[in-house]
């Protein structure tokens, strides 16, 4: 843990599989965009479907996050190193997810059932069961689309970074990012409510570019954050070894 490189790989790491954890657990909360805002809905119209809005999980927060953490991962680490936390991230969230159902089985304590609010008597253990007890089809569907999400981005980023080099950085990260996440939105409503809740496609495929219209506008939005992480990497790193790592990067 001495070693600069190690130390970073193992920060970036943590908080990389943090946020795909994070990301899945508050995914099961949808939020208005427009409301939170204090702004009118879109209604949009796409593909004949009328009056969508930005109706979004809570998990586009943190996602753009983990894509972002997985383009810094690449830049300095390679493709092994995403592969490496990609397939770790997707082993703890089944992990996670088997631990929660595990949890929602068990009989609760009598005294813990029921909760009186300001909003009235809570059932705490079918809260519970509502809230965390998400539908197979959702989970296989997330976790598919991540580590597809996962591959598509590695594979796009040394693609342009074969072509531009150590120059411009905002190319292949972001490019790299918008093009998994507009993989990864349409995957998961796919599995999940295609093929698991036998929506229409077009209403599949309508939902899917509303979510992406936000992703491409988020990724866009945070691409100086990936130029101010570079800065604190390089600096913290050093310009011998930030080079060394960079180049090695190339390599795997």
């Amino acid at each position: 843990m001495k070693d600069k490189s190690t130390r970073l790989f193992y920060i970036l790491g943590s908080f990389f599989v943090a946020n795909a954890l994070l990301a899945e657990f508050i995914g099961v909360k949808i939020f208005s965009l427009e409301h939170s805002l204090g702004i009118s809905p879109a209604n949009l119209t796409l593909l004949g479907v009328e009056n969508l809005s930005f109706n979004l999980t809570a998990g586009v927060l943190l996602w753009p996050v983990v894509f972002i953490m997985t383009d810094v991962i690449n830049e300095y680490f390679g493709k092994r190193g995403v592969r490496f936390l990609s397939f770790t991230a997707a082993g703890l969230i089944a992990y996670a997810f088997f631990m929660v159902y595990f949890a929602m089985g068990l009989a609760p304590s009598d005294f813990w059932i029921n909760r009186i609010t300001p909003d009235g008597d809570v059932n705490m253990d079918l809260a519970f069961n509502a809230i965390f007890g998400q539908g197979l089809w959702i989970i296989i569907g997330s976790l598919i689309a991540f580590l597809i999400g996962q591959v598509v981005d590695v594979t796009v980023f040394h693609y342009f970074r074969a072509i531009t080099g150590s120059s411009k950085i905002w190319l292949r990260a972001t490019g790299s990012t918008l093009v998994s996440q507009f993989i990864d939105s349409f995957v998961v409503l796919f599995i999940a409510f295609y093929i698991g809740a036998g929506w229409d496609m077009k209403l599949v495929l309508a939902i899917g570019f509303v979510n992406y219209i936000y992703k491409f506008l988020i990724a866009v939005l945070l691409t100086p954050i990936l130029y101010l992480l570079h800065f604190m990497i390089d600096k913290y790193l050093g310009k011998e070894l930030s080079e060394k790592l960079t180049y090695e990067a190339t390599l795997n």
